[in-house]
């Protein structure tokens, strides 16, 4: 049977290896849901509701986050990580891996509490036996205050958040560098002779652009100072009628709309994006109940993600 360039492969078809369209992001197959937005200058996509699944992409900055659920178009994007190993945020990662092997595409890149790294690599055996196929990737343990580079322009820093699973909270950072304040007013010729000498004129400067919190109850947002001022904040709102105890929502690690309320000062994000909502919650009654709560200082640059 013969396929164009734009198909793809059914269960059926599973032989050695299938080639990814260079056109894959526009593939007409909708496997998931994912809502797209372009904030700032930065693709969002993705879809989170709390005991469903939850997975997130920015492809400018070819990373992606979590993977309750697997779209089809996420499969080009190499470099994803893991918050924590609940089932609506891990289970898709054996399928993700398995259709890159199957589409001759490189290893991926995942990163993943350490906690989780001998558990996850039990479980991509078990799938191997199972699938009988090889599962390839590179599983990188994180923990808080570590620091990756992504790119060039690109560094991937890891900080703590607060789940009844271990689990951490990640920020993407824009690295550039600058000429040191002191050399400012200096003729090029002269700061190139310093170059030349060995002074280091310039330093560096970073700038947060996306910060992912996962699941976690207000702790975890408080512990990364860059999740105030990062470009666009990706963080749970799991509980949002005022009925609710907050005490017992901060327990079993999530957010109550009430936390963020109370913090509303203090978000200097350009994007704040609420997601992982309750399903106990109907979408309509969410959109009243937060509208009608939602602080002046949010107006405009909060977006409920449902």
């Amino acid at each position: 049977m013969s396929r164009s360039s734009r198909s793809t492969p059914d269960a059926d078809d599973a032989g050695p290896g299938f080639d990814l369209p260079a056109d894959a992001d526009d593939v007409a197959v909708d496997n998931a849901p994912v809502r797209r937005e372009v904030l700032g200058g930065l693709t969002v996509e993705g879809y989170s509701r709390a005991a469903m699944q939850s997975y997130w992409r920015v492809p400018e900055l070819k990373i992606g986050f979590d993977f309750g659920l697997q779209p089809w178009s996420f499969m080009t994007t190499a470099s994803w990580c893991l918050s924590h190993t609940h089932l609506d945020h891990v289970a898709a990662l054996p399928v993700y891996v398995s259709r890159r092997r199957l589409m001759h595409m490189p290893e991926p890149t995942i990163y993943l509490p350490t906690t989780a790294l001998d558990h996850v690599r039990a479980l991509l055996a078990i799938f191997q036996r199972l699938d009988r196929g090889r599962l390839p990737c590179r599983l990188i343990p994180v923990e808080a205050g570590n620091e990756f580079e992504l790119s060039r322009e690109h560094v991937l820093t890891v900080y703590p958040t607060y789940h009844t699973v271990p689990s951490v909270g990640y920020v993407v950072w824009d690295r550039r560098r600058k000429l040191k304040e002191e050399y400012l007013d200096w003729p090029g010729e002269k700061i190139r002779d310093l170059r030349y000498s060995g002074v280091e004129v310039s330093r560096e400067v970073r700038v947060p652009l996306v910060a992912y919190l996962g699941d976690s109850n207000p702790r975890g947002l408080d512990a990364c100072e860059a999740n105030y001022r990062a470009r666009v904040l990706i963080m749970e709102m799991t509980f949002v009628a005022k009925g609710h105890r907050r005490e017992k929502i901060h327990k079993y690690g999530h957010i109550h709309f009430d936390d963020i309320i109370e913090r509303a000062e203090r978000f200097e994000n350009e994007w704040i994006i609420a997601s992982h909502v309750s399903t106990r919650y109907h979408d309509d009654s969410v959109r009243a109940m937060v509208e009608k709560r939602l602080p002046a200082a949010l107006r405009g640059r909060f977006i409920l993600w449902l």
